[in-house]
C-alpha cells in the first residue's frame, strides 16, 4: 500500500491517479476540510489529523510500501519528520515538490528567507498589510505588527475553525477575507484596493497558490509584495507532477 501525505491540491491529484492505477492507497490529511475533500473524490482509505514522527513510523510499519510526501512546500517540519521515519523505517520516500513560481526583478518585488524577514521587511515599507501566508503565521505577524501601529489584513480559508482561531487572535471581520484561492489578478487588485493594502505578504507556493497573480496585481496597483521563498530541504528523491508520481509507482511497484 502507497501512503500519501495529501498536504496540497497535487497530492489529492496523485492520490486519484493512484487509486485509478489500481494501486492500494492510503492517504492522510491535517484537516477536516482535506479529508472533505478526499472523500468527495472517491478516495477509499483516509486518516485525519495531524501525525507526528512517532505516529507516522507506526502507519509506516504496516504493510506500506512507498511514502509519497505531498505536504505543501512550507510544512518543512512535515516533510523532516516524513523522511526521518521513512529511513527509520525502511520505507522508500518521494518528494512530489510542486514548482517555484520564478520572481520578476522589480523594485516593488522583496525576497524574505524566512518568516520573521518577511514580517521585518514588510513592517518597514507600509501600514496596512494583506497577509496572504495563511491563518497559521498570524500569531508571529500580529505580534510584530500591533506594537508597531500597523494593520493586519488577512486572507485566509473560509472553514470555521480557521475563523475562529482568527476571531480568538483579535482579528475583527472587517480584518478578514475568507476566500478561497487561488485569485486571478484582477481580483487580487480588487481586495488590495478595497482594503488600502499598502504592503502584500505573501509564500512563493507556485503556481498553485496564485503567487504569480498576486504579483502582478501588487505591481499594477503599485504597492510593494514581499516574498517568502519556500525553505530548502535536501530530499532523497524529487517529482514535480503527480503524473511522474504514477509512472515512478508502475515501473517500482505492483499493483493492488
Amino acid at each position: 500500500m502507497i501512503l500519501v501525505l495529501a498536504g496540497t491540491l497535487e497530492g489529492r491529484i496523485v492520490a486519484d491517479l493512484l487509486q485509478q492505477a489500481g494501486f492500494s492507497v492510503q492517504v492522510s490529511a491535517v484537516t477536516d476540510y482535506g479529508t472533505d475533500l478526499l472523500t468527495r473524490q472517491g478516495i477509499e482509505h483516509i486518516s485525519s489529523g495531524p501525525l507526528d514522527e512517532t505516529a507516522l513510523r507506526q502507519v509506516l510499519k504496516q504493510g506500506i510500501t512507498l511514502l509519497v510526501d505531498a505536504t505543501h512546500p512550507f510544512a518543512s517540519l512535515a516533510s523532516q519528520n516524513a523522511m526521518s521515519a521513512a529511513a527509520t523505517v525502511g520505507v522508500p520516500y518521494l518528494r512530489l515538490e510542486r514548482l517555484t513560481t520564478a520572481i520578476p526583478s522589480h523594485p516593488l518585488v522583496h525576497d524574505a528567507a524566512s518568516l520573521q524577514d518577511c514580517i521585518q521587511k514588510a513592517l518597514g515599507l507600509g501600514k496596512v498589510l494583506f497577509s496572504t501566508l495563511g491563518s497559521k503565521n498570524l500569531p508571529a505577524l500580529l505580534a510584530a505588527a500591533r506594537p508597531a501601529g500597523v494593520r493586519v489584513v488577512a486572507r485566509v480559508l473560509p472553514v470555521s475553525e480557521v475563523l475562529h482561531a482568527c476571531r480568538e487572535l483579535g482579528l475583527t471581520p472587517a480584518d478578514l477575507v475568507a476566500l478561497q484561492g487561488p485569485c486571478s489578478r484582477e481580483l487580487n487588485v480588487a481586495l488590495y484596493r478595497q482594503y488600502q493594502a499598502q504592503v502584500v505578504l505573501t509564500k512563493n507556493s507556485g503556481p498553485t497558490g496564485g503567487v504569480e497573480e498576486k504579483i502582478a496585481a501588487a505591481l499594477q496597483v503599485g504597492i510593494p509584495i514581499v516574498v517568502w521563498q519556500r525553505p530548502r530541504l535536501h530530499y532523497p528523491l524529487v517529482l514535480h507532477q503527480p503524473t511522474e508520481v504514477v509512472q515512478y509507482c508502475l515501473k517500482n511497484l505492483k499493483t493492488g
